[in-house]
Parts: C-alpha cells; structure tokens; sequence
C-alpha cells in the first residue's frame, strides 16, 4: 500500500471531493466551515492534506501544529475505501511525518447513553489499535465533550490553548468554548 499525501488548495484536482468527504464524513456540531479550514490552512503550522492510496484518492488529514504539538483535527478516509486498513496507513505514515512530536487527536466521549456508542468504542478502538494512547483528559467544543487520545506524551490544557489561540487567532478563539475538563 502506498500513500501519497498532496497538499490541498483550491485549485487542487481532489478539492471538491474532499470538501464533500469532509461534509458526510462530520456532524454539523464536530465541522468547523469548510472555508475557514482552507484559509487557514495557508498559515504556517497548519497542514491540509489530499491522501490518495496505491493512485487512487482515499481521504483527507487536517493537522494543526504549534511547537512540538500536532493535534488531528480531521481524518477522513472515503467511504468506498473503508475497511481496507487506510485509515491506520494514515495514521502511521503521520506519525513518521511528524516524528518527534506530541500528535494527538480528539474523539467523541464513551458516553454508553450515546446512540452511537458503539461506533465510538469501535473507533476508540481503531486508534488504540493505531498506536494512540488515552491521555485520561476531555475536551470541551462548544456543546460536545471529546476524550483526548495521543502519542508521545500528555498535552496541558495551557498548551492547547494556546494552539488553538495560535491557529484561530485570539479573536476568533474567543468565539468557541474550548477547555479542557478533569
């Protein structure tokens, strides 16, 4: 299996299928507009990436960097591709991408009331299996609480602030109740 990880832009051949994974693949409350990734995406220290498999476009990495911090906004592999073992090529090729780093992600809480629940543990699971570890933290974004998984090493709730202040600017971030909760 070989990955090829591009970049996205506009002008990018995979952009309009990503913008639509990226529409199917997330729950109004988890996305963030579609537009404000792209934007933001021009900024140093953020990394859009179009991911094809073996030539053939799989899905889609959205990573945040500040310092030695690299958070996993958005993975998504496409739905035809599913199950084929991609999704934790993915996670292995960016742990050699950002070797050296703290790369963590957030997941929506095992919350057994969920109606999901069990596509949760599965994707707990999934990452787990992919080499993340529970940091034993939750996250708050607006109305949804994330339990918080990574590799090498724990994350401050000081230092995500101040990625997020980094990414959304200090406006912006003012905007969105993100916090860590104990």
């Amino acid at each position: 299996m070989k990955l090829n990880f591009t970049k996205l832009k506009p002008n990018s051949p995979d952009f309009r299928k990503v913008k639509q994974l990226y529409m199917r693949a997330f729950p109004d409350d988890e996305r963030a507009p579609f537009l404000m990734l792209v934007l933001k995406a021009k900024k140093k220290g953020v990394d859009f990436w179009s991911i094809s498999c073996d030539g053939q476009w799989a899905g889609m990495l959205y990573i945040v960097n500040h310092r030695d911090l690299s958070y996993v906004f958005y993975l998504a592999v496409s739905e035809e591709l599913r199950g084929r073992g991609i999704g934790s090529a993915i996670l292995r090729s960016a742990q050699k991408i950002y070797k050296d780093r703290r790369l963590f992600l957030a997941i929506e809480e095992l919350d057994e009331n969920a109606e999901n629940y069990s596509q949760r543990v599965s994707r707990r699971n999934f990452y787990i299996r992919s080499g993340f570890e529970e940091l034993h933290r939750k996250l708050r974004e607006g109305n949804v609480v994330y339990d918080i998984l990574g590799v090498g090493g724990d994350v401050k709730a000081s230092e995500y602030k101040a990625l997020m202040n980094g990414y959304a600017g200090s406006i912006l971030s003012k905007l969105f109740t993100m916090e860590f909760v104990d």
